[in-house]
């Protein structure tokens, strides 16, 4: 089963939507997690937090941090972003150059802490990988 690993801010938005997913959900912001190693594949789901200014950095420093460890990054199958619209060319900024740099698909966008109809979209995409990965690896 594929795991979630996330970065919430104070607001708790994305950690209300990465427990409700129905699967391991690890917080970013706890130390340990972020020096952990995932032990198999796992799905990001970060938010965006750039709002125009070119100096602000839209990638969590957690979710950078934990990203350093190349058998982590091996090890990630794709990122769900929490974004707001109001930051209009900038939502989804983190999850979009995240996948980019990493070559893995942005799997999910929603808002703010998303929807009931979000949260089962995304266990349905979950879903989907879980039964994509059993198949390869019994084929």
């Amino acid at each position: 089963m594929i795991e979630i690993y996330y970065a919430s801010s104070a607001s708790g938005m994305v950690k209300q939507f990465a427990q409700r997913l129905g699967r391991p959900a690890h917080d970013l912001g706890d130390r340990e997690v972020r020096r952990s190693v995932p032990d198999g594949p796992w799905v990001l789901v970060t938010p965006s937090y750039k709002t125009g200014n070119p100096e602000n950095d839209t990638i969590p420093e957690p979710v950078r941090r934990f990203l350093r460890n190349p058998a982590t990054r091996r090890r990630l199958v794709g990122v769900m972003g929490s974004g707001n619209r109001n930051f209009g060319e900038h939502y989804q900024a983190a999850a979009r150059t995240i996948a980019r740099v990493s070559g893995r698909p942005v799997l999910f966008e929603f808002e703010l802490q998303g929807t009931q109809w979000d949260v089962e979209d995304a266990r349905a995409i979950l879903d989907e990988l879980d039964a994509a990965l059993d198949a390869t690896h019994r084929g």
